[in-house]
Order: structure tokens, then C-alpha cells, then sequence
């Protein structure tokens, strides 16, 4: 991990592995997007290679570099102790969860209670009792 960690100090060496990410290519492909000299990439590339970041591989009369990313593991696990939820977050997200839901079943409840409210207001004026119509047969029963 120590190795992995001392190579990934450097940022040419960060930007090396992030050309080699779309895929091999050979040192001259690499130091050309450079500024730095070719025997810097070439050094930079020995340390990515020998943290096991990167493998060569030779192809014709050049050598292919290309990212490992299996040696990431042990550097991962270890920064995801810091990264990762206490057990106090992850009682906090459940709580959040729990007080989101119940607003949530709350909010169906109410529209369900409006449904019937609508319904039942909707038989009573199917069934000619409206205030409009009970207003009416009061003021015909009284006299004038």
C-alpha cells in the first residue's frame, strides 16, 4: 500500500494514470503530453511500474504500458475507513428514512380522508338535501 500510496504522490504520475485509463500506450504516446523530458516520463513510468500501478508489456520494438487497477484494493480499504458512515450516521439516515416515510403515509392518509369527504359530499347532493334546496322547502313552509 505504502508503494501504491508514494506513487500517487506525484501529480504526473496522477496524470499518467489517467491516460492510461482510456487504454495502453507507449511511453513516447505518453511522454508526448508532456512538457517534462522523455527520460522524466520514463522515470515516472519505473515508479508506477514497479508499485504495480502499471504493467509494461513489450509489443514489436516498443512496450505497451497499461493501468492495473487491481493494486488500488489495499489503498481503497484503508481510505474507506475515513470515508465510510459512522454508526452514529448511519442511525441518523435510518431516522431520516423513518421520519420521511411516516410524513409520506401521513399525506396518503389525509388525501384519503379528503376522497371521502368529497364522496360523501357528492352522494348528499345526489340525494336533493343541499343547503340551496333545504333553504327553499324552509321558506315556502313559512308564511308570508
Amino acid at each position: 500500500m505504502d508503494a501504491v500510496a508514494g506513487a500517487l504522490a506525484d501529480p504526473i504520475r496522477r496524470k499518467i494514470l489517467d491516460i492510461l485509463r482510456t487504454g495502453p500506450h507507449s511511453a513516447g504516446g505518453i511522454a508526448g503530453q508532456f512538457t517534462v523530458s522523455r527520460p522524466a516520463i520514463s522515470r515516472h513510468l519505473r515508479v508506477l511500474r514497479e508499485s504495480g500501478l502499471v504493467r509494461d508489456e513489450p509489443v514489436g520494438r516498443q512496450r505497451l504500458y497499461a493501468l492495473d487497477v487491481s493494486r488500488f484494493a489495499g489503498l481503497e480499504e484503508w481510505i474507506g475507513r475515513f470515508t465510510r458512515p459512522s454508526g452514529w450516521e448511519h442511525r441518523l439516515d435510518a431516522l431520516g428514512t423513518e421520519v420521511h416515510r411516516t410524513r409520506r403515509e401521513r399525506e396518503r392518509e389525509r388525501e384519503r380522508e379528503r376522497g371521502r369527504d368529497r364522496e360523501r359530499a357528492a352522494g348528499a347532493a345526489g340525494s336533493g338535501t343541499t343547503r340551496g334546496d333545504t333553504a327553499v322547502q324552509h321558506s315556502k313552509e313559512e308564511p308570508a
